[in-house]
């Protein structure tokens, strides 16, 4: 600002009483006053006569005087006191800021105020910056008396505000030539404005109880409460399988105990100034902070802030078996378990009110999507925009389609992911088999009549999800069965790709294994573990460390298939492999075996498109007699006589898929039965190029 500036500059008077201040009106007051304060100081300090008793400073005092006098004559607006409470007396109060310290933080915000009083100060300051000295605040608050400077100066060094980061100085001359600064964004926070420092990576999601009614009356939560309602100092931990997870719960126990929640990201790798910032911020505000524990990457633990001096609860959210507490701080721990079919079946429920057709399939939604709250509603605002632009009501489909894009597709680098399209009326198998499959889709539908409301498995491990074996030979349709199954469930599959799983190195595959099992949990997704053998075939003894540790691989898989409550699926050729301690805790073991003559001619009907141009002696009763193929090599003899139709430019004749049969059997080392009676000599003799 320039000299001309100053000259024509003037400050807005409140000329309306109101019926109380708001914070804003009432921090620009204290500030006006402190501003009349410094003008006292530098009066007095100005001479009487001579050039810079008119100078830039002289009309700088004049400016700091008429904010005063401005401020003065709107000092008592009408009404009662604001409330809630100021966000200067919640921070004061809960720092236990003395009057001095509160004048200091005045004096600090100036520059912050208004820019005219940014500009007096730059004409004082020893390096010419727009900021509060020490030596200044000892001057204003302080004179001569040297007790007194002792004071200010021990306040500025080792006092509440600087301890707690509300004031800092800076610079690296002489003391009282440093520069007094306040905590980043703290004037605006002060002033009701909802501003916070770019440290700080606020999360603005609602809380969502909806749902978790059952979960919120638990013993330990109603403890935690309890707590809350108190208001004391202590650290809450909340601990899901997920961060996610355990944000969420934290938001809405927060919520429902009365408190606004300020939720934040917590970096693996914050340091005590990031805490400061946090616990200044909130205390302002009057809200609790709910803090998202990071993970680190590789080896470690998250750290929950130790926030020594903060006066109020802290709420920490992150995963189970991570988060380590420090500081004295006591603590109080709960567990936020997944929430079970009758409470998925209330929270998708009430998830969806514009949609009614979908609520009434909640029994469905809740098989299919285990999600917490906050995803349910995240979906519901997809299906609204979904039904505005398409002018329909969403069904089924469209809340896969979301739940999808909410859930991020289980990107383990450990799978594949397989979008299914099959359906049932593609999967030839007996009657039998097909029956089990189905069952294999209702337990997971029918959980919440089974295990909550008739109390079957109560309380016992591995009671919810589906674990089931799939053996026989290749291409008999095990991986195109769990496509089905999942396309009956409205959920991807995921298929784990063993040579990215299994490691030589001691521990990793356990680490990528519990990828594999997040990411499918977090995907609502099917999984799929082909050639099963490789990761759950029998333990063997123990005679060097690679035995050891190849059982420890088993053990793991143990512990956590039993604790998926998705589908899984186990893949085999050869049943007889696979550990009976796996076997013991499968819901099913289903053997595919290799098709009959009716189902043979079933696949080979599936495999032909209606389009297909099929010459008039194609017998698919002959091909299915002929050759007891399975459904996969019936599906590649059926494209690969496509093609050498096409090549010749004609229909697709028996001779075709003759030849793509004979071919199959070549593949796979196979001795070929011949060609059926009646082809001619030289089609017998025929051989593939």
């Amino acid at each position: 600002m320039t000299e001309r500036d100053l000259e024509t500059l003037d400050l807005p008077v409140e000329t309306e009483a109101a019926l109380g201040e708001s914070p804003n009106q009432r921090l620009s007051r204290a500030a006006a006053h402190m501003a009349g304060r410094l003008a006292a100081l530098l009066r007095f300090n100005l001479p009487e006569d001579g050039p810079e008793a008119s100078g830039a400073l002289a009309r700088g005092c004049a400016f700091l005087e008429v904010a005063a006098a401005a401020a003065a004559t709107a000092e008592t607006p009408g009404g009662t006191a604001p409330e809630p409470p100021h966000p200067l007396d919640r921070l004061a109060g809960g720092l236990g800021l003395s009057d001095l310290e509160v004048d200091l933080l005045l004096l600090a915000g100036l520059p912050e105020e208004h820019e005219g009083f940014a500009e007096v100060l730059r004409m004082i300051h020893p390096q010419a910056q727009p900021q509060t000295t020490a030596g200044l605040a000892a001057q204003l608050f302080c004179g001569n008396d040297t007790g007194l400077r002792h004071s200010l100066r021990a306040l500025l060094e080792t006092g509440p505000a600087v301890r707690a980061g509300v004031l800092r100085l800076h610079g690296d001359g002489p003391f009282f030539s440093r520069s007094l600064l306040l905590a980043d964004a703290l004037w605006p926070a002060l002033g009701g404005i909802d501003a916070w420092p770019a440290a700080v990576r606020r999360l603005r999601d609602a809380a969502v109880p909806e749902g978790l009614e059952a979960w919120l009356e638990s013993e330990s939560v109603r403890q935690a409460r309890a707590a809350l309602d108190r208001g004391a100092a202590f650290t809450l931990l909340l601990t899901a399988e997920e961060e996610e997870t355990a944000f969420q719960r934290a938001l809405a126990l927060a919520h429902t105990a009365g408190w606004t929640a300020a939720g934040v990201a917590y970096p693996a790798a914050a340091d005590e100034g990031l805490e400061n910032l946090i616990a200044l911020h909130c205390l302002a505000r009057g809200a609790v902070p709910v803090l998202r524990l990071s993970s680190p990457d590789g080896p470690g633990n998250a750290a929950v802030p130790a926030l020594v001096g903060y006066p109020g609860p802290v709420v920490a959210a992150g995963r189970a078996g991570t988060a380590v507490v420090r500081g004295p701080r006591p603590v109080l721990a709960v567990a936020c378990e997944r929430l079970g079919p009758l409470a998925l079946r209330r929270m998708w429920s009430a998830a969806l009110p514009a949609f009614p057709h979908l609520a009434a399939q909640a029994p469905v939604l809740a098989a299919r999507y285990p999600v917490e709250p906050a995803t349910a509603r995240r979906v519901d605002s997809d299906l609204r925009l979904v039904a505005d632009l398409t002018g329909s009501a969403p069904d089924l489909d469209t809340v896969a389609a979301s739940v999808r894009a909410r859930s991020g597709g289980g990107g383990s680098g450990g799978v594949r992911l397989v979008r299914p399209a099959a359906s049932w009326g593609q999967l030839v198998l007996p009657a039998e088999r097909l029956a089990q499959l189905r069952e294999a889709v209702d337990r997971l539908l029918l959980q919440a009549r089974v295990l909550e409301e008739w109390g079957f498995l109560a309380g016992r491990p591995g009671a919810r999800g589906v674990r089931m074996l799939l053996a026989g030979p290749p291409g008999t349709g095990k991986t195109l069965s769990a496509e089905v199954m999942a396309h009956t469930l409205g959920v991807d599959l995921l298929v784990v790709d063993l040579s990215r799983v299994v490691s030589k190195w001691i521990g990793e595959t356990e680490k990528n294994l519990a990828e594999v099992f997040a990411g499918a949990e977090s995907a609502r997704a099917v999984l799929l573990f082909d050639e099963a053998d490789a990761l759950f075939g029998k333990r063997t003894e123990v005679s060097d460390a690679h035995d050891r540790y190849a059982n420890l691989e088993t053990a793991y898989l143990l512990a956590r298939l039993e604790r998926f409550e998705g589908l899984a699926i186990l893949s085999s050729n050869l049943r007889q492999n696979i550990d009976p301690a796996f076997l013991r805790r499968l819901e099913f073991v289903i053997d595919v075996q290799e098709p009959g003559r009716d189902e043979r001619r079933a696949i080979w009907e599936c495999h032909l498109p209606a389009g297909a141009p099929l010459a008039p002696e194609v017998d698919l009763d002959e091909l299915a007699g002929l050759y007891p193929v399975t459904g996969g090599t019936i599906r590649n003899a059926a494209v690969a006589a496509a093609f050498l139709a096409a090549a010749e430019g004609g229909p697709i004749t028996r001779l075709h898929f003759l030849r793509a049969i004979r071919r199959e059997y070549e593949k796979s080392g196979k001795a070929f039965p011949g060609m059926p009676a009646g082809t001619s000599e030289a089609h017998r003799k025929d051989r593939l190029p």
